[in-house]
């Protein structure tokens, strides 16, 4: 279960958390014990790291675009029966407030594809993209306007500019089958994530020279609660999909990184 232990004059990141907006939904979307009454709020939050040697900026998700209602109709529909979303700012937003840019960010690493991570990618401009592997399975069927009902608009990942985490060096890291060493310095890992949806990934990041980590766990567990064992994820709500496309795996996920140490995770943002 032990995480890799640090070099000689390790690589490590530094690490900020960025507001990029709120949703407040039903609990019983998550959680199988829910009060069906019961509300939560959610912070959405991106994630802003600092490699300590080359000091490039790696970006995990982008949190909700400002304008979310101008997203591809079919997603818009589905957003507004089930989530309340308020964005006082956007992750552009909360780069300007610490003196940064998009074009200041060397990698953007986005977790999975909801509309509450993906946010509104056009403006990273001259940065690489980095998504799980089965990604592309969720827009097989084209992309909006040409296929009216697809929630992914065709800019969404500039192809010439995204990796694709197929067949990468995937090795064991303590408690996880498939971690990859993105820099190939032991600095951060992306962690293979299964259950939540296609292509969803988390990530492992060394905060000190010395050994210290966080945990970015993207929509592994969207509750507190799921994490310490008083509640199960939610299969059904209203008679509709609860938040994992795969509740096996996702629970089996859940215990991976509940496993992984006495801080178990950090929950990056929260999603549909």
């Amino acid at each position: 279960m032990s995480l890799p232990p640090p070099s000689e004059n390790q690589p490590y990141f530094t690490l900020s958390a960025l507001d990029t907006g709120h949703l407040l939904c039903k609990a019983s979307i998550f959680l199988d014990n829910a009060d069906p009454d019961d509300q939560v709020h959610l912070p959405v939050l991106s994630f802003l790291l600092q490699h300590s040697h080359s000091k490039k900026y790696l970006l995990f998700d982008l949190g909700i675009r400002k304008d979310w209602e101008q997203a591809p109709p079919k997603l818009v529909e589905s957003i507004k029966p089930s989530f309340d979303v308020n964005v006082p700012q956007d992750v552009v937003q909360s780069l300007t407030n610490g003196g940064l840019t998009p074009l200041d960010i060397d990698t953007v690493c986005v977790s999975h594809l909801h509309f509450d991570h993906v946010g509104y990618t056009p403006p990273f401009s001259s940065s690489r993209f980095v998504v799980g592997g089965e990604t592309r399975r969720l827009f097989e069927k084209g992309f909006w306007p040409e296929n009216p009902d697809s929630f992914y608009a065709k800019s969404i990942l500039p192809e010439e500019r995204t990796t694709y985490l197929n067949e990468v060096n995937w090795q064991p890291m303590g408690p996880f089958p498939k971690a990859h060493d993105y820099y190939g310095d032991g600095s951060v890992y992306i962690i293979d994530a299964p259950g939540h949806v296609w292509g969803h990934v988390n990530l492992v990041a060394r905060t000190s020279a010395d050994g210290a980590w966080v945990y970015l766990a993207g929509d592994t567990a969207h509750h507190w609660n799921l994490l310490e064992g008083k509640s199960k994820v939610a299969c059904m709500h209203n008679g509709e999909a609860g938040a994992h496309f795969d509740k096996a795996l996702a629970e089996e996920m859940i215990e991976r990184v509940e496993g992984g140490g006495e801080d178990p995770a950090s929950e990056g943002s929260v999603g549909a």
